[in-house]
């Protein structure tokens, strides 16, 4: 990140000033201005590098506009920024965020909210931005950027118009346009999904504790993602799905109507039939084919969908917490890790089995001291909409319910359990195949059905991916090509 410090109040002054005038998305107004100091002094009170004014100006008012502005191409001409570099600007920084997808679906996140939450998560955004692509910007004192935002924009702006007649446009500021240009056109994503996430959910407010475990337990799963099969599980050639009278299963009528016959409800009755019905004798023709079957009724294809169910106990023991421990060869702790982990399960059984009605049970064993308390909070931040559709329900539960948690899901569904533990943890469950995830290192043991997995031969993190695709394995009970 290309980041410098103006310790000269007098040159951060000159540096916010000038570059009001080189917005670019829309004409620069006393509005614009007052919104990009606001803006910017969401950005500097956190500390971090502020990008070039103008360019926090462009990226808000992309954010919060629908539409580019038709006046953009016909701004003032600044004395001594040159045009090439202005269309340039234009082309492949302005013309890349209007047509960023993950950047449009920011900004519609943007404006759920309201007041200074809304400036705040967007200096979030821009900070973010700016950090992906290597943007940078200048580390100044808060207390300028204050001073201004509590002058009078029209003032503001006469002083920095000013300021380039008389002294030019500063050198280092022109650069700096340049550098955005470069970055921009060299990075790949300018907003992650992560960043998206945050947006959507309202943790880009939380305390910075949150968020960094957020961010870290979204991209260890999406690492551990990308090492996983991408096709959908292929049903062995001998594996058939059959109507039965269990409970794991619902059935619903498909087809549309096939035929005509004499047996049938109300509401498959030919509308020809009721010309038999006569308004004053009774009993009429009516009553009569009715009496003696002879009435036609819409006949339905009898075909049934069979849509399995399926229930999985996530049981999370209080040793746990041990995992809380980062590990050299590992990129973040092993909680997170683990978190990750459970995370990608649950994404892939979704993505596997969306045939199926599958319901994810976490249940944490933490019931006096609560020690997992965060872990718990962020699960739910994680799944929130799963949770809000009934995919997935979080519960504080005594070990000693487990077993009746399973006797109910049981009786009605396919069910799995997994045991995640720093330890060895003994399930209250006889003659129950179960899995078990012990994390006591920075390669976490599985076993599934009592049987060990062999550990990965690979390195620590891609050993998380190789025992979550095993575990996938045996529960789907499919083969899984690689696809491309």
């Amino acid at each position: 990140m290309d980041s410098y410090e103006l310790r000269d109040p007098d040159d951060a002054l000159a540096w916010l000033l000038q570059g009001l005038w080189l917005a670019r998305a829309a004409p620069v107004t006393p509005e614009l201005a007052a919104d990009a100091l606001g803006w910017s002094l969401e950005i500097a009170s956190t500390g971090a590098p502020l990008p070039p004014i103008g360019f926090v100006a462009d990226l808000g008012r992309i954010a919060l506009e629908s539409e580019p502005a038709e006046t953009a191409r016909d701004m003032i001409a600044v004395p001594g920024f040159a045009a090439g570099l202005a269309r340039e600007y234009d082309d492949y920084v302005l013309g890349r965020f209007y047509a960023d997808l993950a950047f449009q679906r920011a900004a519609d996140a943007l404006l759920r909210y309201q007041g200074r939450d809304r400036s705040r998560a967007l200096a979030f955004l821009i900070h973010e931005i700016g950090h992906r692509t290597g943007v940078g910007g200048a580390i100044l004192s808060p207390a300028v950027v204050k001073r201004l935002a509590d002058s009078s924009p029209e003032e503001v702006l006469a002083e920095g118009w000013e300021s380039i007649r008389s002294e030019g446009l500063l050198p280092g500021l022109v650069g700096h346009y340049g550098r955005i240009v470069t970055a921009i056109r060299n990075s790949g994503d300018l907003v992650g999904p992560e960043d998206v996430f945050e947006l959507e959910r309202g943790t880009a407010l939380a305390e910075f504790g949150q968020r960094l475990a957020l961010r870290q337990v979204l991209q260890a799963a999406e690492r551990m993602l990308s090492l996983l099969p991408r096709s959908k599980p292929r049903l062995r050639s001998r594996s058939h799905q059959v109507a039965t009278r269990m409970l794991d299963e619902d059935s619903y009528p498909v087809g549309g109507f096939a035929s005509l016959s004499t047996r049938g409800s109300m509401e498959s009755l030919l509308h020809s039939q009721l010309s038999y019905m006569e308004p004053d004798d009774r009993p009429d023709l009516f009553d009569i084919k009715f009496v003696r079957d002879e009435l036609l009724y819409y006949s339905r294809d009898e075909n049934q969908f069979l849509r399995r169910r399926r229930t999985i106990l996530l049981a999370v023991w209080p040793k746990l917490v041990e995992a809380r421990f980062k590990d050299s060869v590992l990129p973040c702790q092993r909680i997170v890790m683990t978190l990750a982990f459970l995370l990608g399960l649950v994404r892939k059984l979704i993505q596997w089995l969306s045939d199926e009605a599958i319901l994810f049970e976490f249940l944490f064993f933490d019931c006096k001291d609560q020690a997992l308390q965060p872990e718990k909070e962020l699960v739910e931040i994680l799944l929130a909409e799963q949770i809000a559709n009934g995919t997935v329900t979080s519960q504080r539960v005594a070990p000693e319910a487990l077993a009746e948690r399973y006797r109910q899901a049981h009786g009605r569904s396919l069910c799995h359990v997994l045991a995640v533990s720093a330890g060895a943890a003994a399930l209250p469950l006889e003659q129950v195949a179960t899995a078990s995830l012990v994390v006591d290192g920075p390669i976490p043991s599985l076993a599934i059905d009592s049987d060990g997995v062999p550990p990965p031969e690979a390195g620590a993190e891609e050993s998380w991916a190789a025992l979550l695709e095993c575990l996938l394995r045996a529960w789907v009970g499919a083969d899984v090509s690689r696809g491309g």
